[in-house]
């Protein structure tokens, strides 16, 4: 069995920045994903495609077909502190929701600067090329629920 639309399969994983710096893995405990479904960032659902159990391979996903480029108008400055006054201290890295026309997004503290902040609403690894070291655990066919929720259920899947 292959991996195509409509099947769940199940990987084992390593990412890593260019430079070789491990991102995040799977810790021996594999992740399933419904392929076809946006589960996974697009590049590494293109690279599962037809990949079979026992495949291994690794790949270098362009920002792209990532999690893409950083979006300037993503990035505000000169944001008063006094904004985040629910928090006790505030510092470099702390993530917080903000709220806006398009809802609610998340937010990261990149700089400080007297009582104004800089926050960053791009995805942490927005303008990254990201490589992955992957290993196909196993392929069956999604369940009527898993299609109809559009994700994986079970073991490496999302419990509901």
């Amino acid at each position: 069995m292959k991996i195509e639309n409509n099947k769940v399969a199940l990987i084992n994983y390593t990412l890593t920045d260019t430079k070789g710096e491990k991102i995040d893995d799977s810790n021996g405990k594999p992740i399933a994903f419904l392929q076809g479904h946006n589960n996974l960032i697009l590049g590494l659902e293109n690279a599962l495609k037809n990949k079979e159990v026992g495949d291994k391979f690794t790949t270098t996903i362009l920002a792209d077909d990532a999690y893409g480029e950083t979006k300037e108008h993503l990035i505000q400055k000169n944001v008063p502190k006094e904004m985040f006054k629910g928090a006790d201290k505030i510092s470099i890295g702390m993530r917080f929701e903000a709220q806006s026309e398009q809802g609610l997004h998340s937010v990261v503290i990149t700089e400080m600067t007297g009582e104004h902040v800089t926050v960053d609403g791009n995805h942490e690894l927005a303008g990254l090329d990201l490589t992955f070291k992957v290993e196909v655990m196993g392929i069956r066919d999604a369940t009527k629920e898993e299609l109809e929720h559009g994700h994986a259920h079970g073991e490496g899947g999302y419990q509901h």
